[in-house]
């Protein structure tokens, strides 16, 4: 086992890929496109599933928030727990885990089973998500490799959310829903065969106490809050559903803060969160997810209520997004080690900002198929500078003892922003909708696009204003 120097120097990356570093980043990128899938192949099957296993209208919804909570309360911790004890060891761990559950998961005959594989796939998620991108940052230091794999990690996440959709409704119109969870049993054999070969274990060669009291604050804070921000999608803001878990997880987060102050070795070292870097990147990337995951659901809105489209011809229909996030990806890096990780990040906050003003302009027919096409995949691709850009940012500048936590934060936002989004654009959307028919669902549906677009230039205002204007370092 190679134990990793906390003071590893930053400036020791190699300039090209070997083929065991490509085969790293090969099984990196499988295992997260993998998770990413996870999140969203089930939702066209929703009805389906409840169909099948016998659940009430009114549970079904646990089919997925059982799976956003775990994999958002418990991903900060996990991502320490890399740091401390190993993060090949805790990412061949939640394979391991993943596979099981979906096994589980796709022979579950009651809705009770389910929910337990969705725990399971949540938890996997939580583990595996932050374990991943601290080997994968620690795998590649900081320089053009870094920035290349982040962007690739990236566009292949972005591209799973969308691929999660459309196979969700192939699998259930071809096969049966029990195959989106099957799909992942063989990925995840071949990725354990292979991984132990090629992926080095690294740990700090001092393990230092965990933080019990603030795990557990900040995981129970985490849990409250994400199930907070569900109910109110469900129930609304101002029912006591969402705001009672929503006061404990606020409460609780308090609690962890002082917590963090006062113990010696604190879950998250205060004088992390003070960086500019950590706290500003973040930011940027807690706006990136909310609003394009919730612009997403808003598009998908308007494609079956107001053009009538099916929801798999709505699903195929953002094909064109998943591009878009493929090409930002895919060109990120060079963008970023030619102008700077903050000007990538203003540059796809104002192309995202722009492509979400141009839905603006959006009809009650099929003839702005056209408009909404080439929209999105401009907003896919800024979208995706400012997510590789904010991954760059939030990880870049600290030891390699400190990636696991590094990761797990980044991990974490992207689990709250993905889960904020829906039931706050949801909110305004409702709220714009007067009358009936399909005009007014477009109405509203515009409101909260303009609230999008908003928020999208909120966000690249305070990468403008906070962040230091540093080019990225070339080995």
């Amino acid at each position: 086992m190679s134990v990793i120097d906390p003071k590893a120097a930053v400036g020791t990356a190699p300039t090209a890929l070997t083929p065991r570093l490509r085969l790293v980043l090969l099984l990196l990128l499988a295992s997260q496109f993998m998770l990413a899938v996870d999140f969203s192949i089930l939702n066209v099957a929703l009805p389906v599933i409840g169909e099948g296993l016998g659940f009430s209208l009114g549970s079904l919804q646990w089919i997925a928030t059982s799976f956003a909570l775990c994999a958002a309360g418990f991903t900060l911790l996990f991502g320490r727990v890399a740091d401390l004890f190993g993060r090949r060891r805790l990412f061949l761990g939640g394979l391991v885990l993943l596979g099981v559950a979906s096994l589980v998961g796709g022979l579950a005959q009651s809705p009770e089973v389910l929910i337990a594989a969705r725990v399971g796939q949540g938890l996997a998620t939580a583990a595996v998500t932050p374990a991943g991108l601290s080997l994968l940052t620690t795998s590649f230091p900081e320089g053009p490799l870094r920035q290349k794999a982040l962007g690739l990690n990236g566009a292949l996440m972005s591209a799973g959310f969308t691929a999660g959709a459309i196979l969700g409704g192939l699998l259930t119109d071809l096969l049966s829903w029990r195959w989106a969870f099957f799909l992942n049993v063989p990925v995840v054999l071949a990725v354990l065969i292979v991984a132990p070969t090629v992926i080095r274990e690294s740990r700090p060669a001092a393990r230092p106490k965990l933080d019990l009291p603030g795990a557990v604050s900040v995981t129970l804070g985490l849990l409250a809050v994400v199930l907070g921000l569900t109910r109110a999608g469900e129930t609304g803001w101002g029912s006591a559903d969402a705001l009672l878990p929503l006061a404990a997880g606020v409460a609780l987060l308090l609690v962890f803060s002082v917590v963090e102050r006062r113990t010696a070795a604190p879950l998250v070292p205060l004088d992390v969160l003070g960086r500019r870097s950590v706290a500003w990147g973040n930011v940027a990337g807690l706006i990136a997810f909310l609003t394009e995951t919730s612009l997403v659901f808003l598009l998908t809105l308007y494609l079956q209520e107001v053009l009538g489209f099916s929801p798999l011809a709505a699903g195929l229909s953002f094909g064109v997004l998943g591009i878009g996030t493929v090409v930002g990806g895919s060109t990120a890096s060079r963008v970023i080690g030619r102008f700077g990780s903050r000007r990538t990040l203003i540059a796809g906050g104002i192309l995202q900002t722009l492509s979400t003003v141009a839905l603006l302009g959006l009809g009650d027919d099929r003839a702005w198929m056209g408009l909404l096409l080439v929209a999105t995949f401009a907003g896919g691709v800024g979208n995706m500078l400012v997510i590789v850009g904010f991954m760059v940012t939030a990880t870049s500048g600290l030891a390699d003892h400190e990636q696991g936590l590094a990761t797990g934060l980044a991990t974490m936002t992207q689990q709250v922003g993905i889960t904020m989004g829906t039931p706050i654009m949801s909110t305004v959307a409702t709220a714009g909708m007067t009358g009936g028919g399909a005009a007014a669902v477009l109405g509203g549906l515009k409101v909260a696009i303009a609230v999008n677009a908003a928020v999208v230039l909120l966000g690249t205002l305070t990468s403008a204003v906070f962040l230091r204007d540093e080019r990225s370092r070339a080995s």
